[in-house]
């Protein structure tokens, strides 16, 4: 098991400022050794018993902070093996809301194809959310994806620039089925957490050619902002699906 020796050196302040909890210190000092990726993503903590001597602090301290980063989504316990750096989202999360199965078989990675890619200036919303200065550029992608060969999902998708500078002018037949992945790959960026909204239009007449559907048919769209490791919001993203292959299902207890 891979344990980096960073887990035991990274400081925010040797001490809890005034008015802050000592398992509240220690999970910003874990925090910040995250962030600036002292902490690799998927890397093993060391034993509990080690941190804790390492850092001054009891054992219940220690497991306090621990549950803190993990409730937050930065660290993850994999039972039987220990504590991890959580590797950000790589899955295809965004088909937890379709279902577009033939049959009852496990559907898996949809294919994915870049339509178009273009450097544009970021509109006032978008400068907004991404956090950028007026004149900046941002990269934008148009995408489509394909379960067995039929369209399924088409995606409108923004970046900042120059954070995304290395794929504004790669070969983008060679990019991975998953961007996020390819994101840590490419960019040293990983997508920690996204937030999902979901609404209901029709689609324009482009929109529906794409996907293989009829103008003004029903869709759902999907609006997410994806985060960093540092809470940075670095992706704007419009998913456009089928809204008769939408569905939507939550456990209340």
């Amino acid at each position: 098991m891979n344990i980096s020796t960073n887990f035991l050196t990274p400081t925010v302040s040797d001490q809890p400022i005034p008015g802050q909890s000592r398992y509240g210190w220690l999970a910003a000092t874990f925090r910040a050794a995250i962030a600036q990726g002292d902490w690799a993503a998927g890397t093993a903590l060391p034993s509990e018993a080690v941190l804790s001597k390492k850092h001054g602090v009891a054992l219940g301290t220690l497991r306090q902070a621990l549950a803190l980063l993990v409730a937050e989504g930065l660290l993850e316990r994999q039972h039987g093996r220990g504590t991890f750096v959580k590797s950000g989202l790589g899955g295809a999360s965004m088909l937890r809301f379709f279902r577009f199965r033939q049959s009852d078989e496990r559907m898996g990675t949809p294919q994915s194809s870049i339509l178009t890619r273009t450097v544009q200036l970021a509109s006032a919303e978008e400068a907004d959310a991404l956090h950028l200065p007026t004149g900046a550029n941002v990269l934008k992608l148009q995408r489509l994806r394909s379960v067995q060969g039929q369209p399924c999902l088409l995606e409108h998708i923004t970046l900042p620039l120059p954070a995304f500078a290395a794929l504004a002018n790669s070969d983008t037949a060679a990019w991975d089925d998953l961007l996020y992945p390819m994101f840590q790959r490419v960019c040293g960026i990983t997508i920690q957490r996204a937030v999902d909204n979901v609404s209901f239009g029709l689609l324009t007449a482009e929109q529906a050619q794409l996907l293989k559907l009829e103008t003004g048919h029903p869709c759902a769209q999907v609006q997410r902002r994806a985060f960093d490791l540092q809470g940075q919001c670095l992706e704007l993203r419009t998913t456009l699906g089928d809204a008769f292959a939408f569905e939507y299902t939550a456990e209340v207890r």
